[in-house]
């Protein structure tokens, strides 16, 4: 099973008008409440690619509950812990430009943190756990950190989509992949790069602190998979880009579902490239055509 993790998901509230005029009274022209959570992006992914999986986090109050049922709608099996406060909103504003208000996060108790350290005890050799997103106020800023032990205890393997020293802290607990982008690398060791050849020897830094695959996207510039053997390449698929929310989410859960099938990190690799290049051509989380309409673009070659 593949479990992926939203410590902090939120009902997104979009509102879309011509203008918004300020300390004036607006009016929408169409809103809609959506189901939003980075780990959540990764559940609708993997049930495109027919990838079993089970969305843990926390949910509570009406909103929980209107997140939940929507999850219901689009076959995502949940198991998410239930709080005694209610699930964030965020309010997204789609006008001359776009605005986003984010809330914090839901406040979470000791025990509802404990019942959510209980699953993991479900946890049996060859699971695959997905963490990304922010966390709530109330949760440490190692919380993801401290889950590795358990995790690796239980012989499954772990995914944390983070970035900067969070990232770096994963490496000796042998991360399954990591998927920094090209400046999010350069960040991790204060540099920049000159060229591929650079980028690539500082991406291999990263494996031989203990990741076991390594992704560095480059948008639409494509992107590199290092492995413990080889390094590949990929181009990335021709399209109009509408939408950056959810792509790295997408790339993520195609290698994460398919490696979870196949075990070869180079198709893995290649339908990541198909799942984050179709949801950034949609303007929501790609849908398994539209994947497979994007699949044939991309080709992925061994370079060393």
């Amino acid at each position: 099973m593949i479990y992926t993790v939203t410590v902090n998901p939120a009902l997104d509230y979009v509102m879309q008008l011509e203008k918004v005029n300020a300390g004036e009274v607006n009016r929408t022209k169409n809103y809609s409440f959506l189901a939003g959570g980075k780990g959540i992006n990764v559940s609708q992914i993997l049930n495109q690619l027919d990838v079993d999986n089970t969305a843990w986090g926390f949910v509570g109050g009406f909103t929980g509950k209107e997140l939940i049922r929507q999850l219901n709608q689009k076959r995502i099996v949940s198991d998410f812990v239930t709080i005694s406060d209610v699930t964030r909103v965020n309010v997204k504003i789609h006008a001359q430009k776009e605005t986003e208000i984010n809330a914090a996060g839901s406040h979470i108790t000791d025990q509802e943190i404990a019942a959510f350290k209980d699953r993991l005890n479900d946890l049996k050799e060859g699971d695959i756990v997905v963490m990304s997103g922010s966390l709530t106020p109330d949760l440490p800023t190692n919380f993801y950190q401290q889950l590795l032990p358990t995790i690796k205890e239980a012989g499954a393997e772990f995914v944390v989509d983070t970035t900067g020293q969070a990232l770096l802290d994963t490496l000796e607990y042998k991360p399954l992949v990591i998927k920094p982008n090209h400046h999010e690398l350069a960040d991790l060791f204060h540099t920049t790069f000159d060229s591929s050849d650079v980028m690539l020897e500082y991406a291999q830094k990263l494996l031989d602190k203990g990741a076991q695959n390594v992704m560095v996207s480059m948008a639409g510039e494509g992107g590199f998979l290092l492995t413990k053997d080889h390094v590949y390449h990929a181009k990335g698929a021709v399209g109009t880009a509408v939408n950056s929310v959810g792509a790295g989410d997408s790339m993520i859960a195609g290698f994460v579902g398919t490696y979870f099938k196949t075990h070869d990190p180079a198709e893995s690799f290649r339908i990541g490239m198909a799942c984050g290049g179709a949801t950034a051509f949609t303007e929501d989380i790609a849908v398994k055509s539209q994947i497979e309409a994007v699949l044939p673009q991309i080709k992925v070659e061994q370079i060393s």
